[in-house]
């Protein structure tokens, strides 16, 4: 195993402007986000040797685009969380001796189709046969069908998924570049336009445009660079069933609790030791569903820990800081953003920083609960 700490996160940007960017295909994305972050590092793209990104942009297509001929590549992709494990992967391998310095890339044209749109699932597939005959239109009526049974279950009231969405934009209002930054209440919530029961709008995460980028290197490199090392502490990953109906258990994901137990088990970590937390916020019930799997509350609980406040400003476990997919920024797979705020946080350079975080986990999701990757960071080096 590697390691705690060997291995570095020593450059991490956006792309200079997300949210609406309808100038940019997904490829331009993909390089302007990669040339800030070499900018955040002070490196040249002759120095990268490693690359990782997901479709629909293949490693082969960035690469050429950039004018870089890595000698380790990865094109995993499992959905909005498949940062977490190019993360993962590029860490291993640097550890193995098979790169130096990898660049891991990411941008989409969620919102201004730029590349054209989503295609509905293959009529052959698994979702196209024994879930789309059932009338689905996509994420917003495919990803909440298990907070239904969680509602049921565990007695969660409409106010309190509602509470999700309140508190993240309390974080966005102090966010600059936050797409939402204007203060909600739980009335505005409910009152908020139906999209598919039991979501409002404000319940359902944002389509923008954007991309982000890191670069990792070993930890005997990462004091060269200008910018604080965010040190990799641990990681994990998981993946459960390409169809959301087929998973085992409505109101726990399999996924999660692997990649969660993983990471924290790599890290050797204890989850009183987190300062500070990100959970991939498609919907509003993904942080529920997170703050449980992954150990943090008891099941059925996260409902009342959100209603008490101890994830917004101020809180005893600072959560979505950056406002999260709801009300920063959701270009369709939002694992990327996740990692940079949980990065900032880590430099303290965030726009809501947290005091004093030594460590910071960032959880994702792909596809309809189908996969999960997990990232603990440390300010320190083990």
């Amino acid at each position: 195993m590697i390691a705690p700490g060997s291995v570095a996160i020593v450059g991490a940007a956006e792309s200079t402007r997300i949210g609406v960017v309808p100038d940019m295909s997904q490829i331009m994305l993909h390089a302007d986000a990669a040339l800030n972050a070499l900018a955040d590092t002070g490196l040249k793209l002759s120095d990268i040797d490693g690359l990782a990104c997901v479709g629909p942009m293949m490693p082969q297509q960035i690469a050429h685009y950039l004018g870089i001929t890595p000698r380790w590549v990865d094109g995993t992709g499992v959905g909005g969380c498949s940062f977490m494990l190019h993360v993962r992967h590029a860490a291993a391998a640097i550890h193995a001796g098979y790169c130096n310095t990898v660049l891991i890339t990411h941008g989409e044209s969620g919102r201004s189709r730029i590349n054209g749109t989503p295609r509905p699932a293959e009529p052959q597939s698994l979702g196209g046969q024994f879930e789309s005959p059932f009338g689905p239109a996509g994420p917003p009526s495919l990803f909440p069908i298990p907070v239904l049974r969680y509602m049921k279950t565990y007695g969660i009231t409409h106010e309190q998924l509602a509470m999700v969405a309140v508190v993240q934009r309390e974080w966005s209002s102090k966010n600059p570049r936050a797409a939402q930054r204007d203060l909600v209440s739980v009335e505005d919530v409910l009152n908020s336009r139906m999209i598919a029961y039991p979501f409002r709008l404000l319940q359902c995460c944002l389509v923008t445009d954007g991309g982000g980028a890191l670069i990792l290197t070993s930890a005997d490199r990462a004091k060269d660079f200008p910018q604080k090392p965010a040190y990799i502490l641990g990681t994990g990953e998981s993946v459960e069933t390409t169809m959301v109906s087929q998973m085992a258990d409505f109101t726990s994901s399999r996924a999660f609790r692997v990649a969660g137990s993983e990471a924290f088990r790599m890290a050797g970590i204890k989850h009183a030791d987190v300062d500070h937390l990100m959970i991939y916020d498609a919907f509003a019930h993904l942080p529920l569903f997170g703050l449980e799997d992954l150990g943090f509350v008891g099941r059925g609980e996260a409902g009342h820990f959100i209603e008490e406040r101890n994830t917004a400003p101020g809180g005893k476990l600072p959560m979505n800081t950056n406002g999260g997919g709801l009300s920063y920024t959701h270009t369709g797979m939002y694992g990327m953003f996740a990692l940079q705020e949980s990065v900032r946080q880590v430099r303290g350079t965030a726009p809501a920083q947290v005091p004093d975080v030594e460590i910071s986990v960032a959880h994702g999701v792909g596809g309809m609960f189908s996969s999960s990757g997990t990232v603990v960071l440390g300010r320190d080096r083990p």
